[in-house]
């Protein structure tokens, strides 16, 4: 195997492209990471699937040419040649359209990052090693490497996220994934981060979850996590506490995780255990006690404390049904529930799971019923490649299995916010590419035993990434399903005969019975006493249940909550399907669909104007959507009194160089938090005054300016800060917004100034 040399330490914060040398980097540390030769990696994509490869020989890499995407995510040079420097918006759009054109996968999407959660990697390695499963060896490098680039360099440990504080939690799940892929004890770097982690009171005040991986490991002993019955899957489902009524991404981690904790499973000891054993506490591992430290943890990782009630019921499991009263008879039931219940997530998935949380858990929920080596396993390990993505600081875990009809979707409306791109002969072949993308991605047909295993409906939906991962999400099926009427009716020319004539550019891939399917499936997404729409299902339980969020370090997981963003990417899917394709079907439940998701926005909104973003950083990204949905509706600057609160919130935000910049803090406080200006944000914010119908032209203009200004010779954007969110406290990567929102500010902006010179 070839292997370069680079510095250990990258960018602990922010989530920046480095763009590698040949030679070895500087560093404040003394050790240097070992890397691969980053020339040998290819990224392949079958019909969406994107997995890395690495080629051990030069006969292999002659065989297969890197592309210019593999280069650009690896952050090597490649052949493009510069623009001239744009004066006003549409040249921007077209240098960023040359360049991030030439990203586009052969199957019609584009692939990026979707990283920054440092809780992602150690659930995957950890099932690697308790399984046996060889790491081969680049995989094993990068992830090292990548790792060591997002260390903090002032206290050496790692947060929940890239860009969070360090935490027991990030520290002692990373420093185990080092150590289990071979980083030694005696590294300056792991000396370090075991200070950091020891200072934070050692892994024993880490939260729920790391304590249930380390446990399976077997650094930690099982006494020491709170109870996870997989009982509660046997309560009927009218019971208000069932596991039924839980948020998918909660109730399918849940669901892997008791059927483990029910076995006590441990992984194999080693020497490198027992050596763990010792280095991850304050004091001698025999001596701990590890049943007192079930509610043990550090302040920094203690975002959502326990209840009293939590308490009160892990009580009871702990110290009476667990030992005394606990059948065995139902726990056998229990676990052959949960057991059904996994194999349906699997199967529904094809082993790709929801996401990187349960499909390690699931994984090993298969190697402990169906034993190593077993079709189940083999499956799961091969389909834990698809969350792996290699890029230049190393190897990380994406959040989910890629971004790729969501970010294919933005694109295409981007690109339709000057229509007259959209009709443009030059980017014809990269919109139809596109269109075919999202053709192969719609879902044709519910899961097998739907309402068996709690699926909501999902013919006719788009996934977040693909349809095999398949689960329906209401703004991603929104987003697809504009993008799709959006292109199918581009007219053939621009001259009025040809629109009269319903002559059309590009071809009716996706029919009209498919594209109700899809309406109808939206439809059954609204939470009937809000208004609003949730993620993936309409709300199933009372907001009480975050009574018994055990998680420790997320806010909101407990149940499904309705979004501004969601809300507002229904309205405007909805809105233009029934004034633009289809004015008669279903249109007396979709404009009652409107209305109350319309009411549910303003609701939302604050005293101050804001709306609080869930999915993004974080009053600026909700303020985009919720504009955007007024905006469908007829409701403008001048004609409401909700849109102006919206617009005079932004404004008051821009910065003096013109630009806006929230910090994810405010994700976590609730209250708006400042910082730089940021491509993206800027963006959002333009976007959200000109659908507003915002008056004064130069603030909007001082905005695009900024974006113009920071665009490079070559076309692109730099990545700047971290762009999403979930559940509050988790920040995650979506490196294509900056191509996607600032062409599509740039657009608009010349669809209603008419493309004046700006610089």
């Amino acid at each position: 195997m070839v292997v370069a040399r680079t510095s250990a330490n990258g960018h602990a914060n922010g989530n920046s492209d480095i763009k590698h040398t040949n030679g070895p980097a500087k560093s404040s540390n003394l050790k240097e990471t070992q890397m691969t030769d980053l020339a040998r990696w290819r990224l392949l994509d079958e019909h969406g699937r994107q997995t890395w490869h690495y080629l051990e020989t030069e006969q292999q890499a002659q065989d297969w040419p890197q592309a210019t995407a593999d280069r650009y995510h690896l952050g090597l040079p490649f052949d493009l040649q510069d623009s001239p420097p744009p004066k006003n918006p549409l040249a921007s759009v077209g240098n960023a359209l040359s360049f991030f054109s030439k990203l586009q996968l052969p199957s019609g999407q584009w692939a990026c990052e979707y990283g920054g959660p440092n809780f992602l990697l150690p659930g995957v390695v950890i099932t690697w090693h308790v399984t046996q499963t060889p790491v081969p060896p680049p995989v094993s490098i990068e992830i090292k490497r990548y790792l060591f680039s997002r260390q903090n360099p002032d206290d050496g440990g790692w947060g929940l996220h890239i860009e969070g504080e360090s935490s027991v939690f990030g520290t002692a799940m990373t420093y185990v994934v080092l150590r289990l892929l071979g980083a030694s004890e005696e590294d300056e770097r792991m000396i370090k981060a075991r200070g950091m982690l020891h200072q934070l009171g050692g892994a024993s005040h880490g939260p729920h979850w790391a304590k249930f991986w380390l446990s399976v490991l077997g650094v930690m002993e099982w006494e020491a996590v709170n109870p996870i019955p997989p009982e509660l899957w046997l309560l009927p489902d009218w019971v208000p506490i069932a596991p039924w009524r839980w948020w998918i991404h909660m109730r399918q981690v849940f669901l892997p995780m008791s059927f483990v904790y029910s076995k006590r499973f441990v992984g194999p000891s080693s020497p490198l255990i027992l050596q763990l054993r010792n280095e991850l506490y304050t004091q001698p591992y025999s001596s701990i006690n590890f049943a007192f430290h079930r509610n043990t943890i550090s302040p920094r990782d203690n975002y959502h404390p326990k209840t009293l009630l939590l308490h009160i019921i892990n009580f009871f499991l702990v110290y009476l049904w667990f030992p005394f009263l606990r059948p065995a008879r139902l726990k056998e039931r229990a676990e052959a529930r949960t057991w059904d219940l996994i194999c349906h997530e699997d199967l529904n998935t094809e082993y790709a799971c929801l996401a990187p949380v349960n499909a390690p858990l699931n994984t090993l929920a298969c190697f402990i019923h169906d034993g190593p080596h077993s079709p189940s396993v083999l499956a799961h390990l091969d389909r834990l490649r698809d969350y792996l993505w290699m890029k230049n600081e190393g190897m990380l875990c994406n959040g989910t299995n890629g971004v790729q009809t969501w970010d294919t979707a933005w694109l295409i409306q981007a690109v339709h916010a000057y229509p007259k791109l959209a009709s443009s002969p030059k980017w014809h072949a990269m919109l139809l590419s596109a269109l075919h993308f999202l053709d192969d991605q719609q879902i044709r047909e519910n899961c097998d035993d739907q309402a068996k295993c709690y699926r909501q409906q999902r013919k006719g939906a788009w996934a977040f990434s693909t349809k095999t991962q398949g689960y329906t999400v209401s703004d991603t099926t929104s987003e697809a399903l504009k993008a799709v009427l959006m292109l199918q009716s581009v007219p053939s020319s621009n001259s009025s005969s040809a629109e009269k004539k319903g002559d059309r550019l590009f071809p009716k891939l996706i029919s009209r019975p498919r594209i109700h399917d899809a309406i109808d499936t939206l439809l059954t997404m609204q939470s009937p006493s809000s208004g609003g729409f949730a993620s993936y299902e309409p709300r199933r339980g009372s907001q009480y249940l975050e009574h018994l969020n055990a998680a420790e370090v997320f806010g909101r997981i407990m149940v499904e909550y309705d979004y501004p963003e969601c809300s507002t990417a229904v309205i405007t899917a909805l809105r233009l399907f029934s004034t633009s394709y289809d004015t008669t079907y279903r249109r007396v439940e979709i404009d009652r669909a409107i209305a109350g998701a319309l009411g549910y926005i303003k609701a939302a909104q604050r005293t101050d104007g804001s709306w609080y973003g869930s999915w993004g950083i974080c009053f600026t990204y909700a303020g985009m959507f919720a504009l955007e949905a007024l905006h469908s509706c007829g409701e403008t600057y001048e004609t409401s009194a909700a849109v102006r609160r919206g617009c005079d919130f932004l404004v008051r935000k821009q910065q003096g160089d013109g630009g806006w910049g929230e910090s994810y803090r405010g994700c976590e406080i609730g209250e708006y938090v400042g910082r730089e200006s940021q491509v993206v944000m800027t963006s959002w914010a333009v976007i959200g005054l000109l659908a507003a119908g915002y008056p004064d032209r130069g603030v909007i203009e001082r905005g695009v300016k900024l974006v113009i200004g920071r665009q490079q010779p070559n076309g692109e954007w730099l990545q700047e800060g971290i762009e999403g969110v979930f559940n509050k406290t988790v920040m995650i990567s979506y490196p294509n917004y900056k191509f996607i929102f600032p062409i599509k500010a740039l657009g608009m902006f010349a669809a209603r100034y008419g493309d004046p010179e700006v610089l």
